[in-house]
């Protein structure tokens, strides 16, 4: 196993969404890192609805109450933990997630190559 690090815990905002640009991961998209406390998620930065990105401002998300972020595009409002939809024009539609895992406060993208 190959794993990558993608960012140290600090560098997210507690209760926001820190974006890493395509070039630098194996997701031409990129990645979306959010976080709560102790927690991180990782999904690739794609809205389900119409294949665009998540943020309309380069490495700029929405977020709310520390448990959702929202597509800038169209409002659809995805869980931190599990990247489902909850509301907006693809609810019931996830977000597709990264495999990450937190080692002494590092975020580890975990690859199989």
């Amino acid at each position: 196993m190959n794993d990558r690090v993608l960012c140290k815990l600090d560098d997210i905002k507690e209760g926001g969404a820190l974006g890493l640009p395509g070039p630098q991961h194996p997701h031409p998209e990129g990645l979306v890192v959010v976080r709560r406390g102790d927690s991180v998620w990782a999904y690739v930065n794609r809205c389900p609805h119409f294949s665009v990105p998540l943020n309309f401002q380069p490495q700029t998300f929405c977020t709310y109450r520390s448990q959702i972020l929202m597509c800038a595009h169209h409002s659809a409002m995805f869980r931190f933990e599990d990247g489902q939809c909850v509301d907006g024009p693809c609810k019931g539609a996830q977000l597709e997630s990264v495999p990450i895992r937190l080692v002494d406060r590092v975020v580890i993208l975990e690859t199989n190559n």
